[in-house]
């Protein structure tokens, strides 16, 4: 069975629309991106009405943004192609703050390391919604509506609207509560500043709907219940699911670290490793959630994965389409030819030096030169755990160096890829790197 897709430039198309969706909604619910909301029918009745302006907002309390940001990056994305008008708002000040964690408080980043992570994730959350046409993007800062104003301001025009029974009610909340932890009266204020970020873009461009995590839910209707109360209004809030693996083990996570979208964090090699080894349970859910291809499209792929399985149809399709939203098409070839040469399919002398790089970080990998015996690299790569075991595994056939066959167990790595690495595969799939310097 051949499965044919497109890659996903299709982000920016303002002529994407599936037309087996009933509605923008109808899409969302579909790819099961709606885990808890205010009433979805008064949202349909709005978005029938004409295009709405919505919001998310994305806390500086790292350099980059990572894999739970961009389900709501492209959540964000789809209402923008349906024509609603986005508001990408960066926490210059509830990061300062911190939104509470379950389980302890969170160390406060100073100001400076606060007003440079601001900066790069605008930067980041402009690349993934249109800046052009009457729905383009507006970028704001929760600081400019929050530095200027005083204590007393807050808790007479906000607080007052607050009740201590519905804030402790909320889920991080009472769980900090209810922990050796507690929880400082800092992160406790953190959902007043959530909901006052919703009426205060209310107030500024008509703003009607926030999306974000599940796990934001108090945080949302923060907001919702204050608008209703100081304006008289009714507001609009939907939660996307966590996502979790079919395993039970946490998304988002290679070797135990975060995936994030910044290159010089998690490079585009290994993002698109980390979507490649998707279970076949879990590649059709991530098709929804991560991609741009449509409902037929995504249904021709699930097919391939119960009929043939072994071809890896669907990884790979998820795998090229969310690198290249990502990181652009370049650096998923890129990546793509690194991949297929590191398995014995490609020239290695080809890729370069900084995707090689990024390709070794990713394997064992142990220092040596030129000179360093194919023996000795095996043992120290922990591709052969004896020297006795690496002479046998290089007289059976099955050692390689630089995708070509060792003949002699006296064999020396040799010249070195970019005078600085050397690739060490045993059998078809197992891997390891010599790197000097």
């Amino acid at each position: 069975m051949r499965v044919s897709v497109s890659t996903s430039s299709r982000m920016f198309d303002s002529q994407h629309n599936d037309p087996t969706f009933d509605g923008i909604l109808d899409e969302l619910q579909w790819r099961g991106l709606i885990a808890v909301s205010t009433d979805l029918g008064a949202l349909q009745e709005s978005l029938d009405a004409g295009p709405i302006t919505y919001y998310c907002g994305f806390d500086p309390t790292a350099a980059s943004l990572h894999l739970g940001n961009l389900v709501q990056l492209l959540t964000m994305r789809r209402l923008q192609l349906a024509g609603n008008r986005p508001l990408g708002l960066v926490g210059g000040a509830t990061g300062l703050i911190g939104d509470p964690k379950p389980t302890a408080e969170r160390t406060l980043n100073d100001r400076e390391t606060v007003a440079a992570w601001v900066e790069r994730l605008k930067a980041q959350v402009s690349r993934f919604l249109s800046p052009d046409g009457p729905n383009g993007v507006t970028i704001v800062n929760n600081l400019d509506w929050t530095a200027q104003l005083s204590a007393i301001d807050l808790l007479r025009d906000v607080g007052k609207f607050f009740r201590v029974g519905t804030m402790l009610s909320k889920d991080a909340v009472s769980a900090r509560l209810n922990s050796e932890a507690g929880i400082s009266y800092t992160e406790f204020s953190y959902q007043v500043l959530q909901g006052m970020d919703f009426l205060e873009l209310y107030r500024r461009f008509g703003c009607v709907l926030q999306t974000g995590g599940q796990d934001q839910w108090g945080n949302l209707t923060a907001g919702t219940d204050l608008i209703r109360k100081a304006e008289g209004a009714s507001v609009h809030a939907f939660g996307t699911p966590l996502i979790t693996n079919s395993d039970g083990t946490k998304f988002g996570k290679s070797e135990g670290n975060a995936v994030w979208l910044d290159p010089e964090l998690t490079s585009p090699y290994a993002f698109y490793q980390f979507w490649l080894n998707t279970a076949d349970a879990d590649v059709i859910d991530r098709l929804k959630v991560f991609t741009f291809l449509t409902r037929a499209e995504i249904m021709q792929l699930q097919r391939a994965v119960v009929l043939e399985p072994h071809k890896r149809e669907a990884q790979r399709t998820l795998a090229r389409e969310v690198t290249t939203l990502v990181h652009g098409p370049a650096a998923t070839e890129a990546a793509i030819a690194a991949s297929a040469a590191l398995f014995g399919n490609g020239d290695l002398a080809a890729v370069e030096e900084d995707t090689l790089a990024a390709a070794l970080r990713e394997l064992p990998t142990a220092p040596g030169a030129e000179d360093l015996s194919v023996v000795e690299a095996l043992v120290s790569t922990g591709l052969a755990k004896s020297a006795s075991d690496a002479r046998r595994a290089i007289a059976q056939g099955g050692v390689y160096v630089n995708n070509v066959k060792v003949a002699s167990a006296d064999a020396l790595v040799g010249p070195l890829l970019h005078g600085r690495f050397s690739v060490l595969r045993r059998g078809k799939k197992t891997l390891a790197g010599i790197a000097n310097g």
